[in-house]
């Protein structure tokens, strides 16, 4: 598996426990009482919600490393292609 997507994996991966651990977090709250339940019959997409809401802002703060190392291996990507393409279009025929 190549470096780049080891780090996207990674990053994705820490993202998601962020979130799971938001959302178990926000559902307990709700289920005691602390959080309101919603309007009607909209608990669970008031839990999803709230979980967004509170790991979005923890996801940034907490993966900077991350997301930067993921962003140099996809800039690196990127401009190894860039170079591929111009000498494949200078190479004659």
């Amino acid at each position: 598996m190549s470096t780049k997507s080891s780090a996207a994996l990674k990053y994705t991966g820490l993202r998601f426990a962020i979130f799971a651990g938001c959302f178990v977090v926000v559902a307990a709250l709700v289920q005691f009482g602390i959080l309101p339940k919603g309007l009607g019959d909209a608990h669970f997409a008031w839990i999803l919600l709230l979980a967004v809401v509170v790991s979005a802002p923890l996801s940034f703060v907490l993966l900077r490393k991350q997301r930067d190392a993921m962003s140099q291996q996809i800039v690196s990507k990127v401009d190894h292609a860039k170079a591929r393409l111009e000498s494949n279009r200078t190479r004659e025929d």
